[in-house]
């Protein structure tokens, strides 16, 4: 240990973040809504501003309320960011989001959902949040990855984790039986 140095740390709460996937349609659902936090990086000279946007593709996610247990977070956030109702779902993993400076954790992780209905713009009024829901290809998920339109970890970490997995995971929740689809 070194000398007493001071150093200020933001309390942020924890929460919890969801990536929702539907097996049967191969489909990922993904959100895009304006971010306070991304507007002013954006603005950095570390951001092209013609190419960056300040609304940023995300998976579901909200802050844990007191009495709430992560897994309550997300079923409740992807009802309200998406309208959507999940149904199997399984923790990934928990992370500091950025321990140099916050206290914040992140418990993510996947969960089962229909994508036959999925789509629109949600969210809560009282909240200001306006979110486009947007029904993608797996496929599509990853290139979005590879070519830098996303750009937030919480969404990163869980799309390259389900690039590596999605394949057991979608044979495990089809319980053995894996679609052939063909477009």
């Amino acid at each position: 240990m070194g000398g007493e140095i001071s150093r200020e740390v933001v309390e942020r709460g924890h929460a919890a973040a969801c990536l929702l996937y539907d097996p049967d349609l191969h489909k990922l659902v993904l959100i895009e809504q304006f971010r306070p936090g991304a507007y002013g990086a954006l603005a950095s000279p570390w951001f092209d501003a013609r190419e960056d946007s300040p609304w940023i593709i995300e998976i579901v996610a909200g802050i844990i309320e007191d009495g709430e247990t992560p897994e309550q977070v997300v079923r409740r956030e992807a009802l309200e960011e998406a309208g959507l109702e999940i149904g199997r779902i399984e923790p990934l993993f928990h992370y500091l989001v950025s321990p140099g400076a916050m206290t914040e954790s992140m418990f993510v992780f996947c969960a089962r959902f229909d994508a036959s209905n999925a789509g629109g713009t949600h969210g809560l009024a009282a909240e200001g949040e306006d979110i486009r829901v947007l029904v993608i290809d797996v496929e599509e998920a990853f290139a979005m990855l590879d070519d830098g339109r996303i750009i937030n970890a919480m969404t990163i970490i869980p799309l390259q984790w389900f690039r590596a997995n999605h394949e057991a995971l979608r044979a495990r929740w089809l319980g053995g039986r894996v679609k052939i689809l063909i477009k």
